[in-house]
């Protein structure tokens, strides 16, 4: 056993429970109280905006939406054209 390297002599089942001898890294993350931070003012519901934004939508589904808004007749504009 040379005296650089104390563990070398250890099996490799005992070599990977004995190396805790060295200190602690640094904590990386927690989520400590970001919880209460959030609930401290509420959290709200994000607000609905009266016309949806259709931009990164299916462009088929698109045209069929502008399509259907142009012969969308409301009832008070052509109600006595049916009789």
């Amino acid at each position: 056993m040379s005296p650089i390297f104390p563990l070398a002599s250890l099996p490799f089942t005992q070599l990977c429970c004995a190396v805790v001898t060295e200190m602690a890294k640094s904590k990386n993350h927690t989520a400590h109280n970001q919880s209460a931070k959030a609930h401290k003012n509420g959290i709200k519901k994000p607000r609905r905006h009266r016309h949806t934004p259709t931009r990164g939508m299916d462009p088929k589904f698109l045209r069929n939406q502008r399509y259907a808004r142009k012969h969308n007749v409301k009832s008070g504009e052509n109600a006595g054209v049916e009789e």
